[in-house]
C-alpha cells in the first residue's frame, strides 16, 4: 500500500455547552500498514448523529467516553485498501465504527460487510443501517404499537423520527410527528405519509396535542426531551407506553439537565417508559435489516440523506443536528 495522508479530527477538550471548532483538533499523518488482524478502510460517507455529543462528556454512559486526543468516534463507510484480517479482502464495502478521518486502521471490531450494487452507501449509515434499527427496535419491541392506536414521534422530520413513523403507518397507526418549521411538517405529511403535524416552533403545543389526539396518545416515541416531552406527558391514555430514544434539547445544557414534571401522568394511566439502547439488539440487526430493506424496495418506507460535502466542514456540519437544519439522515461524504 502506496503511503496515504489521512486527515483526522481528534477530541482536544470536552465542551461545554455546544461543542465549537476549539473542541477538536485537526491533524494529518501518513497511514501505516496494517498489523495482524488489522484491516485499512478509505472512509467514504460518515453517519453524523446527536449521540455523537454524548460521547465527548466524560460520564458514565452505554459506551466509554472519547478520550482526549482521540480519534472523533462516527460510523461510517468506506471501501477496504489493505487486510491483514482474513475476514475482509482488499475491495470489500464495510460498515464500522470508522471516525471522523480519510482513513481507518486497526482490527476491524463490528464491522460487517456492505454492498454498493444493492444500495447506495449512504443508505446503510440511514434506512439499512443504525437509524434504521434504532427506529425499528425502538418502535416495535418498546413501543409495541397496535393498530388503530395513536403515535406522536418528535424529532419526526429527523433521521429515526422519519423511518419510525413510517413503520407505525404500516402497523395501521395514526401517526402524528412534531418538528420545527412549516416546510418540515409539510414533508412529514406529503412525503413520509403522517397523518398529522404539529409545528412545535410556531404553535401551542399542548394546542396541537389536542387537535392531532383528540383520544389522547398510546405510544410516544420521545427523541428530544425537555419540554415536549412534559406536553406529551399531559396526554397519555390508559398503558401507553413512552419511548426514551433519545434528548437532544438537553444535550448541550450548561445546567442540570431538565426532567420530566409531568411524570405523574405515569402512574395515573399506568403507562411504561423505557429507555432504548439501539446495541442491546444487535443479534437481531440482520433480521431487522431484511424486513427494512423489503420494505424500502417496494416502497413502503422512504428514506431521505442529507449529504454535506467536505470531511473538513465535520464541526459546523454536526451543529446542523442541533439548531434542527438537517432534514433526514445527516451524511457527511469524505472526499
Amino acid at each position: 500500500m502506496s503511503a496515504q495522508l489521512n486527515r483526522q479530527f481528534l477530541l482536544a477538550q470536552r465542551p461545554v455547552g455546544l461543542p465549537e471548532r476549539e473542541t477538536f483538533s485537526f491533524v494529518e499523518s501518513d497511514v501505516a500498514e496494517p498489523g495482524d488482524g488489522e484491516i485499512v478502510v478509505r472512509n467514504e460517507y460518515l453517519s453524523l448523529d446527536p449521540a455523537m455529543r454524548g460521547w465527548m462528556n466524560d460520564t458514565k454512559s452505554y459506551i466509554p467516553p472519547i478520550g482526549i486526543g482521540e480519534v472523533i468516534r462516527a460510523l461510517g463507510v468506506g471501501k477496504v485498501i489493505a487486510s491483514k484480517n482474513p475476514a475482509f479482502a482488499v475491495g470489500d464495502y464495510v460498515n464500522g465504527a470508522v471516525g471522523v478521518q480519510d482513513y481507518f486502521l486497526g482490527v476491524p471490531k463490528g464491522f460487517y460487510k456492505v454492498d454498493p450494487t444493492k444500495a447506495p452507501l449512504p443508505l446503510y449509515l440511514s434506512a439499512l443501517g443504525m437509524t434504521g434499527m434504532t427506529a425499528y427496535f425502538a418502535l416495535l419491541d418498546v413501543g409495541q404499537p397496535k393498530a388503530g392506536e395513536t403515535v406522536v414521534i418528535s424529532g419526526a422530520a429527523g433521521a429515526v423520527g422519519s423511518i419510525a413513523g413510517q413503520i407505525a403507518k404500516l402497523k395501521g397507526c395514526h401517526v402524528v410527528g412534531i418538528a420545527g418549521g412549516a416546510e418540515k411538517c409539510k414533508t412529514l405529511i406529503d412525503e413520509f405519509g403522517f397523518d398529522g403535524a404539529i409545528d412545535y416552533k410556531n404553535e401551542d403545543l399542548i394546542a396541537g396535542l389536542k387537535r392531532e389526539c383528540p383520544k389522547g396518545v398510546d405510544v410516544y416515541f420521545d427523541n428530544v426531551g425537555g419540554d415536549i416531552l412534559d406536553a406529551v406527558l399531559t396526554r397519555l391514555v390508559f398503558k401507553s407506553r413512552v419511548i426514551i430514544c433519545g434528548a437532544i434539547s438537553q444535550y448541550n445544557n450548561k445546567q442540570n439537565i431538565k426532567g420530566p414534571a409531568n411524570y405523574l401522568n405515569l402512574l395515573v394511566n399506568s403507562a411504561r417508559m423505557e429507555g432504548m439502547v439501539v446495541m442491546s439488539y444487535a443479534p437481531r440487526f440482520a433480521e431487522a435489516a431484511q424486513e427494512m430493506a423489503g420494505w424500502l424496495a417496494s416502497g413502503k418506507i422512504k428514506s431521505k440523506e442529507d449529504i454535506v460535502e467536505g470531511l473538513e466542514t465535520f464541526p459546523e456540519t454536526l451543529l446542523k443536528l442541533f439548531s434542527g437544519e438537517n432534514l433526514g439522515k445527516l451524511v457527511l461524504k469524505v472526499d
